[in-house]
């Protein structure tokens, strides 16, 4: 039965971890549709340091909130202090993994759960992080963004010579 309760807790602090990624990752993108109703044009080197600065700052927040979820489910069932709780679960959100800190038996698969979720949370913040820096890189110099002519060209020539 206690097998059942862990995969059953597992699953549903999984799902609930996704949907505050897929919230905060959706209010950031409507903020930005807010903030740029004509798109983002060349913003200009500050501006798009600040732009970035604030999507990591909050992207971090948001990390940490997942964290907290796992943490309260911690200290709810498995955890004596809320410390303990926090320092376990950012532990095995991050893959760090946390060894002076143990669950039960019983309920020692539950971690792995919360690791894989994180590197999956952390990557989509990433990739999210790096769809804005390619798109402000593509505003500011479009030749970054693209291989220009020539290069296609030589490419295709010597591609074409072997």
């Amino acid at each position: 039965m206690i097998f059942l309760d862990q995969n059953i807790a597992a699953v549903v602090l999984v799902a609930l971890t996704v949907l505050v990624q897929c919230a905060g990752m959706t209010a950031l993108i409507e903020w930005t549709k807010a903030q740029f109703p004509n798109g983002i044009h060349r913003l200009g080197l500050v501006r798009s340091f600040l732009l970035v600065l604030r999507f990591t700052s909050l992207l971090v927040c948001l990390q940490m909130a997942e964290i907290l979820l796992w943490a309260g489910f911690y200290r709810g069932r498995l955890l004596a202090t809320w410390e303990a709780a926090f320092y376990f679960s950012a532990a095995n959100y991050s893959t760090v993994g946390a060894a002076d800190i143990l669950l039960r038996p019983t309920w020692r698969l539950i971690g792995p759960a919360e690791s894989v979720t994180g590197v999956l949370m952390c990557g989509l913040s990433a990739g999210f992080l790096f769809a804005l820096v390619t798109r402000l890189i593509a505003l500011e110099d479009p030749s970054l963004a693209e291989p220009s002519p020539p290069a296609v060209e030589q490419a295709a020539a010597q591609s074409g010579q072997e």
